[in-house]
């Protein structure tokens, strides 16, 4: 059984009338017959936002405007065949109807698009995902021997285009200080301090990654508060370890995270991306060498 990976992103909205609006998985889909919010993957290079204006028009016919983002979440999915197991990261918007026309998708991945009442959701078939994130009944995730089971398929020496799903947080301590982390030689952006935080592993929410990534590169046992935003990043020529240039893109979700118990920090597994780790006062911050990430996000959450 192969190992596989996609980032997708959705919106919710309701009618007039408080319905939900939800798609039909077609033949051509994971799940045929069952209903999941309009949306869907993110394409190389596209943000989350676009992906998701794009599949409702695609899906529903319907023009949209994105607006606040309302979680994200990962599961995972085995195919009907049981070949592939796929590990999805959703990003979920609520969304508001802007303009067009109410019509099935063409040859798509859906069928089907609907409104349906809150007493009607009971009585479909809902993506096991969306049943979860909606608190219906539904069956259990995969289990351990079946995640156990998928192996990943070692990449193409050739290939050169990359997607990655990540998670970062703005961690603080009881005295306000903030912990950084700088990247190691050989990794783009070396020498710049950086949020902590890094790419989920296989199987992995965006919730337990980070703190693991925490802990492993900085020491610190963090607690996780708020989902501030989803950011992604673009970059046709990644000059890494793999000592070439790559086409990246990276989608970050980004956490606000505290230490209440602050020690003095360490990078656990040395040899990867971080080299040092560090807790400053928001005037040393200032002084700092920071990546483009930590920048933007300090300048509108750490205020």
């Amino acid at each position: 059984m192969q190992q596989g990976r996609k980032i997708s992103a959705y919106g919710i909205v309701h009618d007039d009338s408080g319905r939900l609006l939800l798609v039909r998985g077609s033949d051509q889909s994971l799940h045929p017959g069952s209903w999941n919010l309009p949306g869907g993957g993110i394409e190389h290079g596209e943000s989350p936002t676009d992906a998701v204006t794009r599949e409702f028009v695609e899906e529903t016919g319907l023009t949209v405007e994105v607006g606040s983002l309302v979680d994200v979440r990962s599961d995972l999915v085995l195919s009907p065949a049981g070949d592939r197991l796929t590990h999805f990261d959703r990003i979920v918007y609520d969304v508001r109807v802007t303009g067009g026309e109410l019509q099935n998708e063409a040859d798509g991945s859906s069928d089907g698009v609907r409104w349906f009442a809150k007493d009607e959701l009971a009585e479909i078939t809902l993506l096991p995902w969306l049943a979860r994130f909606l608190d219906y009944p539904t069956r259990p995730p995969v289990d351990a021997a079946t995640v156990a089971a998928a192996r990943s398929v070692p990449r193409d020496a050739a290939e050169v285009r990359f997607q990655r799903f990540s998670a970062y947080a703005v961690v603080r301590d009881p005295a306000g200080r903030i912990l950084l982390t700088r990247i190691a030689s050989g990794y783009p952006g070396a020498g710049h301090w950086h949020l902590p935080g890094g790419g989920t592993d296989f199987g992995e929410s965006a919730r337990d990654g980070l703190l693991r990534e925490i802990r492993e590169e900085t020491g610190q046992e963090a607690v996780l508060g708020n989902l501030l935003t989803v950011v992604d990043m673009h970059n046709p020529r990644a000059y890494g370890p793999e000592q070439r240039a790559l086409d990246w893109h990276t989608v970050r979700a980004i956490f606000d995270a505290w230490v209440p118990q602050p020690t003095d920090p360490f990078v656990d597994l040395l040899g990867g991306s971080t080299d040092r780790v560090a807790w400053f006062t928001p005037d040393e911050v200032g002084q700092l060498k920071l990546n483009r990430l930590a920048q933007a996000v300090l300048a509108t959450y750490a205020r």
